[in-house]
Protein backbone atom coordinates (compact mmCIF):
# COMPACT_ATOMS: atom_id res chain seq x y z
CA UNK A 1 0.00 0.00 0.00
CA UNK A 2 1.28 3.43 -0.97
CA UNK A 3 0.44 6.47 1.10
CA UNK A 4 1.10 10.08 0.10
CA UNK A 5 -0.14 12.83 2.36
CA UNK A 6 -0.41 16.57 1.85
CA UNK A 7 -0.83 18.56 5.09
CA UNK A 8 -3.61 21.09 5.41
CA UNK A 9 -5.13 23.18 8.18
CA UNK A 10 -8.71 22.34 7.16
CA UNK A 11 -10.08 19.39 9.13
CA UNK A 12 -13.25 19.12 7.01
CA UNK A 13 -12.03 16.07 5.11
CA UNK A 14 -14.09 13.90 2.80
CA UNK A 15 -13.08 10.37 1.81
CA UNK A 16 -13.73 9.05 -1.71
CA UNK A 17 -12.85 5.56 -2.93
CA UNK A 18 -12.54 3.97 -6.37
CA UNK A 19 -12.10 0.34 -7.38
CA UNK A 20 -10.49 0.24 -10.81
CA UNK A 21 -8.48 -1.83 -13.21
CA UNK A 22 -5.17 -0.37 -14.32
CA UNK A 23 -6.73 0.68 -17.65
CA UNK A 24 -9.34 2.87 -15.94
CA UNK A 25 -6.96 5.22 -14.12
CA UNK A 26 -7.19 7.74 -16.98
CA UNK A 27 -10.97 7.88 -16.65
CA UNK A 28 -10.83 7.99 -12.85
CA UNK A 29 -8.40 10.91 -13.14
CA UNK A 30 -11.10 13.02 -14.78
CA UNK A 31 -13.58 12.02 -12.07
CA UNK A 32 -11.16 13.13 -9.35
CA UNK A 33 -10.35 16.37 -11.20
CA UNK A 34 -14.05 17.18 -11.51
CA UNK A 35 -14.61 16.64 -7.78
CA UNK A 36 -11.69 18.88 -6.83
CA UNK A 37 -12.61 21.59 -9.37
CA UNK A 38 -16.15 21.92 -8.03
CA UNK A 39 -15.23 21.68 -4.33
CA UNK A 40 -12.11 23.81 -4.06
CA UNK A 41 -12.56 24.62 -0.36
CA UNK A 42 -12.80 21.03 0.80
CA UNK A 43 -10.04 18.62 1.78
CA UNK A 44 -10.18 15.20 0.17
CA UNK A 45 -8.71 11.78 0.78
CA UNK A 46 -8.82 9.67 -2.38
CA UNK A 47 -8.46 5.92 -2.03
CA UNK A 48 -7.94 3.47 -4.87
CA UNK A 49 -8.38 -0.28 -4.52
CA UNK A 50 -6.72 -2.25 -7.30
CA UNK A 51 -5.07 -5.62 -7.86
CA UNK A 52 -2.41 -4.30 -10.23
CA UNK A 53 -1.11 -0.79 -10.98
CA UNK A 54 1.54 0.27 -13.48
CA UNK A 55 4.37 2.45 -12.24
CA UNK A 56 3.14 5.24 -14.52
CA UNK A 57 -0.37 5.19 -13.04
CA UNK A 58 1.07 4.96 -9.53
CA UNK A 59 3.24 8.02 -10.15
CA UNK A 60 0.39 10.03 -11.63
CA UNK A 61 -1.99 9.13 -8.81
CA UNK A 62 0.54 9.95 -6.11
CA UNK A 63 1.26 13.31 -7.78
CA UNK A 64 -2.24 14.44 -6.75
CA UNK A 65 -0.99 14.82 -3.19
CA UNK A 66 1.15 17.75 -4.31
CA UNK A 67 -2.05 19.80 -4.28
CA UNK A 68 -3.00 21.47 -0.97
CA UNK A 69 -5.64 19.56 0.96
CA UNK A 70 -5.34 16.33 -1.01
CA UNK A 71 -4.29 12.99 0.46
CA UNK A 72 -4.09 9.76 -1.52
CA UNK A 73 -3.86 6.09 -0.64
CA UNK A 74 -3.27 3.24 -3.03
CA UNK A 75 -4.43 -0.11 -1.66
CA UNK A 76 -3.11 -3.10 -3.61
CA UNK A 77 -5.27 -6.19 -3.25
CA UNK A 78 -4.39 -9.80 -3.87
CA UNK A 79 -6.17 -10.88 -7.07
CA UNK A 80 -6.71 -14.32 -5.52
CA UNK A 81 -9.18 -12.65 -3.18
CA UNK A 82 -11.68 -12.55 -6.05
CA UNK A 83 -10.91 -15.89 -7.69
CA UNK A 84 -14.20 -17.31 -6.41
CA UNK A 85 -15.98 -14.87 -8.75
CA UNK A 86 -14.08 -15.89 -11.89
CA UNK A 87 -17.18 -17.44 -13.43
CA UNK A 88 -18.80 -14.01 -13.54
CA UNK A 89 -15.87 -12.20 -15.14
CA UNK A 90 -14.37 -14.61 -17.67
CA UNK A 91 -17.43 -14.66 -19.94
CA UNK A 92 -18.53 -11.03 -19.62
CA UNK A 93 -17.29 -7.44 -19.71
CA UNK A 94 -17.21 -7.36 -15.91
CA UNK A 95 -13.87 -7.42 -14.10
CA UNK A 96 -12.89 -8.26 -10.56
CA UNK A 97 -13.03 -4.51 -9.81
CA UNK A 98 -16.81 -4.74 -9.40
CA UNK A 99 -16.30 -7.11 -6.47
CA UNK A 100 -13.54 -5.03 -4.89
CA UNK A 101 -16.14 -2.59 -3.59
CA UNK A 102 -17.38 -5.32 -1.26
CA UNK A 103 -14.16 -5.14 0.77
CA UNK A 104 -14.08 -1.34 1.00
CA UNK A 105 -15.32 -1.21 4.62
CA UNK A 106 -12.75 -3.72 5.86
CA UNK A 107 -9.89 -2.02 4.00
CA UNK A 108 -10.80 1.53 5.07
CA UNK A 109 -12.13 1.00 8.60
CA UNK A 110 -8.90 2.31 10.12
CA UNK A 111 -8.99 5.47 7.95
CA UNK A 112 -12.54 6.77 8.27
CA UNK A 113 -16.04 5.85 9.43
CA UNK A 114 -17.70 6.92 6.18
CA UNK A 115 -16.63 6.90 2.56
CA UNK A 116 -18.15 7.69 -0.81
CA UNK A 117 -17.65 5.01 -3.44
CA UNK A 118 -17.90 6.14 -7.08
CA UNK A 119 -17.57 4.37 -10.42
CA UNK A 120 -14.88 5.81 -12.68
CA UNK A 121 -17.36 6.84 -15.40
CA UNK A 122 -18.84 9.60 -13.25
CA UNK A 123 -18.21 13.34 -13.46
CA UNK A 124 -18.91 15.78 -10.64
CA UNK A 125 -20.47 19.07 -11.79
CA UNK A 126 -21.35 20.71 -8.48
CA UNK A 127 -20.79 21.00 -4.74
CA UNK A 128 -20.98 17.90 -2.56
CA UNK A 129 -21.63 19.93 0.60
CA UNK A 130 -25.22 18.72 0.96
CA UNK A 131 -24.17 15.09 0.68
CA UNK A 132 -21.32 15.58 3.15
CA UNK A 133 -23.73 17.09 5.69
CA UNK A 134 -26.08 14.09 5.68
CA UNK A 135 -26.39 12.32 9.02
CA UNK A 136 -25.47 8.67 8.46
CA UNK A 137 -25.65 7.70 12.12
CA UNK A 138 -28.49 5.21 11.63
CA UNK A 139 -27.81 4.23 8.02
CA UNK A 140 -25.74 1.38 6.60
CA UNK A 141 -25.48 3.10 3.25
CA UNK A 142 -26.98 5.92 1.24
CA UNK A 143 -27.92 4.98 -2.31
CA UNK A 144 -29.65 6.36 -5.40
CA UNK A 145 -32.49 4.66 -7.30
CA UNK A 146 -31.74 3.14 -10.67
CA UNK A 147 -33.79 3.98 -13.78
CA UNK A 148 -37.52 3.31 -13.37
CA UNK A 149 -37.61 0.56 -16.00
CA UNK A 150 -34.57 -1.17 -14.50
CA UNK A 151 -36.06 -0.88 -11.01
CA UNK A 152 -39.34 -2.49 -12.08
CA UNK A 153 -37.58 -5.39 -13.79
CA UNK A 154 -35.05 -6.06 -11.03
CA UNK A 155 -37.52 -5.74 -8.14
CA UNK A 156 -39.66 -8.40 -9.82
CA UNK A 157 -36.76 -10.63 -10.84
CA UNK A 158 -35.11 -10.52 -7.42
CA UNK A 159 -38.43 -10.68 -5.55
CA UNK A 160 -37.44 -7.75 -3.36
CA UNK A 161 -39.72 -6.99 -0.42
CA UNK A 162 -39.50 -3.25 -1.07
CA UNK A 163 -40.20 -1.67 -4.50
CA UNK A 164 -36.81 0.02 -4.64
CA UNK A 165 -33.60 -0.85 -6.49
CA UNK A 166 -30.37 1.16 -6.51
CA UNK A 167 -27.48 1.60 -8.91
CA UNK A 168 -24.29 0.65 -7.09
CA UNK A 169 -22.12 3.11 -9.03
CA UNK A 170 -22.52 5.41 -6.03
CA UNK A 171 -22.52 4.15 -2.44
CA UNK A 172 -22.11 6.42 0.57
CA UNK A 173 -21.07 3.90 3.19
CA UNK A 174 -21.30 4.04 6.98
CA UNK A 175 -18.38 1.72 7.61
CA UNK A 176 -19.08 0.71 11.25
CA UNK A 177 -22.76 0.01 10.49
CA UNK A 178 -21.86 -1.96 7.35
CA UNK A 179 -19.40 -4.13 9.26
CA UNK A 180 -21.75 -4.56 12.24
CA UNK A 181 -24.51 -5.78 9.91
CA UNK A 182 -22.19 -8.18 8.10
CA UNK A 183 -23.08 -6.79 4.67
CA UNK A 184 -19.91 -7.93 2.90
CA UNK A 185 -20.22 -11.61 3.83
CA UNK A 186 -23.96 -11.65 3.17
CA UNK A 187 -23.39 -10.16 -0.30
CA UNK A 188 -20.67 -12.69 -1.11
CA UNK A 189 -22.98 -15.49 0.04
CA UNK A 190 -25.78 -14.14 -2.17
CA UNK A 191 -23.50 -14.05 -5.23
CA UNK A 192 -22.20 -17.56 -4.66
CA UNK A 193 -25.71 -18.88 -4.08
CA UNK A 194 -27.75 -17.09 -6.77
CA UNK A 195 -25.17 -15.29 -8.93
CA UNK A 196 -26.08 -17.30 -12.02
CA UNK A 197 -29.51 -15.66 -11.92
CA UNK A 198 -28.23 -12.12 -11.39
CA UNK A 199 -28.17 -9.67 -14.30
CA UNK A 200 -25.66 -7.41 -12.51
CA UNK A 201 -23.75 -9.73 -10.13
CA UNK A 202 -22.60 -7.50 -7.26
CA UNK A 203 -25.29 -4.84 -7.74
CA UNK A 204 -28.14 -7.35 -7.63
CA UNK A 205 -26.60 -9.05 -4.60
CA UNK A 206 -26.22 -5.74 -2.77
CA UNK A 207 -29.85 -4.91 -3.49
CA UNK A 208 -30.96 -8.27 -2.13
CA UNK A 209 -28.91 -7.90 1.05
CA UNK A 210 -29.75 -4.22 1.61
CA UNK A 211 -33.44 -4.63 0.74
CA UNK A 212 -35.18 -2.21 3.15
CA UNK A 213 -31.91 -1.37 4.90
CA UNK A 214 -30.46 1.33 2.61
CA UNK A 215 -31.46 4.99 2.59
CA UNK A 216 -32.44 6.37 -0.81
CA UNK A 217 -31.63 9.95 -1.82
CA UNK A 218 -32.30 12.03 -4.92
CA UNK A 219 -31.05 11.10 -8.39
CA UNK A 220 -28.79 14.17 -8.52
CA UNK A 221 -26.22 12.13 -6.59
CA UNK A 222 -26.04 9.45 -9.28
CA UNK A 223 -27.71 10.88 -12.37
CA UNK A 224 -27.70 8.06 -14.88
CA UNK A 225 -27.10 9.17 -18.45
CA UNK A 226 -26.90 6.76 -21.36
CA UNK A 227 -25.29 8.05 -24.53
CA UNK A 228 -26.47 5.24 -26.79
CA UNK A 229 -30.08 6.44 -26.92
CA UNK A 230 -28.97 9.96 -27.80
CA UNK A 231 -26.65 8.80 -30.56
CA UNK A 232 -29.06 6.30 -32.10
CA UNK A 233 -31.54 9.14 -32.48
CA UNK A 234 -29.00 11.70 -33.68
CA UNK A 235 -29.22 13.78 -30.52
CA UNK A 236 -25.63 14.83 -29.77
CA UNK A 237 -26.57 17.39 -27.08
CA UNK A 238 -26.11 16.63 -23.38
CA UNK A 239 -29.70 17.02 -22.17
CA UNK A 240 -29.65 17.42 -18.39
CA UNK A 241 -31.92 20.04 -16.74
CA UNK A 242 -30.06 22.73 -14.82
CA UNK A 243 -29.41 21.68 -11.24
CA UNK A 244 -30.65 18.13 -11.81
CA UNK A 245 -27.26 16.47 -11.35
CA UNK A 246 -24.23 16.77 -9.10
CA UNK A 247 -22.77 13.43 -10.19
CA UNK A 248 -23.40 12.48 -13.83
CA UNK A 249 -22.97 8.74 -14.28
CA UNK A 250 -22.33 7.83 -17.90
CA UNK A 251 -23.61 4.30 -17.53
CA UNK A 252 -23.79 2.16 -20.63
CA UNK A 253 -21.47 0.95 -23.35
CA UNK A 254 -20.51 4.34 -24.82
CA UNK A 255 -18.39 6.60 -22.64
CA UNK A 256 -17.58 10.33 -22.85
CA UNK A 257 -13.89 9.65 -23.44
CA UNK A 258 -14.84 8.18 -26.84
CA UNK A 259 -14.23 11.22 -29.03
CA UNK A 260 -15.48 9.19 -31.99
CA UNK A 261 -19.06 9.39 -30.66
CA UNK A 262 -19.34 13.11 -31.40
CA UNK A 263 -21.56 13.59 -28.33
CA UNK A 264 -21.42 16.85 -26.35
CA UNK A 265 -20.49 14.87 -23.23
CA UNK A 266 -17.04 14.47 -24.79
CA UNK A 267 -16.37 18.18 -24.32
CA UNK A 268 -17.40 17.97 -20.67
CA UNK A 269 -15.05 15.04 -20.14
CA UNK A 270 -12.24 16.82 -21.99
CA UNK A 271 -12.65 19.80 -19.64
CA UNK A 272 -11.85 17.70 -16.58
CA UNK A 273 -9.43 15.37 -18.32
CA UNK A 274 -7.32 18.46 -19.09
CA UNK A 275 -7.16 19.17 -15.33
CA UNK A 276 -6.16 15.64 -14.39
CA UNK A 277 -2.80 13.98 -13.86
CA UNK A 278 -3.50 11.99 -17.04
CA UNK A 279 -4.07 15.07 -19.24
CA UNK A 280 -1.31 14.13 -21.68
CA UNK A 281 -2.89 10.78 -22.45
CA UNK A 282 -5.08 10.91 -25.59
CA UNK A 283 -8.75 10.04 -25.50
CA UNK A 284 -10.25 7.40 -27.79
CA UNK A 285 -10.36 8.96 -31.25
CA UNK A 286 -11.78 5.78 -32.80
CA UNK A 287 -13.77 2.80 -31.49
CA UNK A 288 -11.52 0.46 -29.53
CA UNK A 289 -13.39 -2.86 -29.89
CA UNK A 290 -15.83 -4.62 -32.19
CA UNK A 291 -18.88 -3.63 -30.13
CA UNK A 292 -17.99 0.05 -30.41
CA UNK A 293 -17.39 -0.40 -34.14
CA UNK A 294 -20.89 -1.79 -34.57
CA UNK A 295 -22.47 0.98 -32.52
CA UNK A 296 -20.54 3.67 -34.37
CA UNK A 297 -21.87 2.25 -37.63
CA UNK A 298 -25.42 2.64 -36.29
CA UNK A 299 -24.74 6.18 -35.09
CA UNK A 300 -23.40 7.20 -38.49
CA UNK A 301 -26.49 5.76 -40.15
CA UNK A 302 -28.72 7.79 -37.79
CA UNK A 303 -26.84 10.92 -38.87
CA UNK A 304 -27.49 10.15 -42.50
CA UNK A 305 -23.86 9.25 -43.20
CA UNK A 306 -24.70 6.07 -45.07
CA UNK A 307 -21.33 5.47 -46.73
CA UNK A 308 -19.41 6.04 -43.48
CA UNK A 309 -21.86 3.75 -41.71
CA UNK A 310 -21.17 0.95 -44.17
CA UNK A 311 -17.42 1.45 -43.87
CA UNK A 312 -17.56 1.18 -40.08
CA UNK A 313 -19.80 -1.87 -40.32
CA UNK A 314 -17.27 -3.52 -42.64
CA UNK A 315 -14.53 -2.85 -40.09
CA UNK A 316 -16.77 -4.33 -37.40
CA UNK A 317 -17.23 -7.51 -39.44
CA UNK A 318 -13.48 -7.84 -40.01
CA UNK A 319 -12.63 -7.40 -36.32
CA UNK A 320 -15.38 -9.74 -35.17
CA UNK A 321 -14.27 -12.38 -37.65
CA UNK A 322 -10.68 -12.07 -36.45
CA UNK A 323 -11.79 -12.71 -32.86
CA UNK A 324 -13.30 -16.10 -33.71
Amino acid sequence: MAQITAPSGNTDTFHVVFCVDDRYFRCMGATIASIIANNAERNFVFHVLATKVSEDNRRRFESLAQRPGITVYLHLLDAALFSRFDQYTKSSYYSSAIFARLVIPDILKSYTDRVLYLDADILCVGSIDELARLDLADDIAIVVPDAEATTRRRVEALKLKHPSYFNSGMLYINIPKWIEAGITQQTIDAILKDGENFRFPDQDALNVVLDGRARFVGVRWNYLYGLVGDLENNRPALAIPAGAATFIHFAGSVKPWGVWSGHDSVRLFQKYHALSAWSDQPLDLEPTNYKELRMHSRFQWARGNRLDSLRWYWRYLLVRRARK
